[in-house]
Parts: structure tokens; sequence; C-alpha cells
């Protein structure tokens, strides 16, 4: 299963719009090929819709892949915008991407001094 708190877990999200009719293989051609990842253990590809509805989790965890999916009934995903011209991808913690699932918007939001992530 995925876990979200395994400290090891890569998670990359697509800032573009992903056509969401594409399923295993055409998603894993879009993480290697657009996002220029491989396929390795405990890596998470994370792709939108247009509308910002719908998004679907690829995972890859050593013995095949899983291939997820969430629709909101209402209200969109607040999804990062790119830093610098041309960016295809950005990395999140895994801690950031249940926050973004859970609908909290990451813009401006921060860990406090306190918090302390696992090694």
């Amino acid at each position: 299963m995925i876990g979200l708190g395994h400290t090891t877990l890569k998670v990359f999200l697509a800032l573009e719009p992903s056509d969401m009719r594409k399923g295993f293989s055409g998603l894993s051609a879009l993480a290697t090929e657009h996002l220029g990842e491989t396929l390795c253990r405990d890596a998470l590809f994370v792709f939108i819709n247009q509308r910002h509805t719908r998004l679907k989790l690829l995972y890859f965890d050593g013995t095949g892949l899983w291939l997820a999916t969430k629709r909101l009934e209402t209200g969109r995903f607040n999804w990062p915008s790119r830093s610098e011209t041309g960016q295809k991808k950005l990395r999140l913690a895994p801690e950031a991407l249940q926050l973004l699932i859970d609908g909290v918007d990451l813009r401006g939001a921060l860990f406090r001094p306190w918090y302390e992530r696992p090694s």
C-alpha cells in the first residue's frame, strides 16, 4: 500500500494538466518522457486535470504499478504553479502531498520550527 508517511517516498508533481483518460502506460510515459524521471521503487507521480477537480497518483512499489484517482465533488485542488519558466515538475515532501490532497492551499504554508521530519 502507499504510505505517505514513508521517509524514502519520492513525490513528483506534474505542474501541467494531464489527460485523465490516460492509464498505466500513458502516465508512465508522462513520468519518464515529460518529467524526466524513472519509475523506481517508492516513486509517486501526481497528475491533475485541466479543471483541477481530479488527480491521479501513479506509484511504483518495486513489484508493479498502482494507479489511484480522486475526484472532488465540489471545489478544486489548489495546484502549485511554476516558479521558473519551463518547469514541468515539483518535488514535494510526502506531508505536503497529504495537505494538498486534503484541500490545504500550500501557498504561504510552512512547517513550524519545532516540527521535525522523521529521518
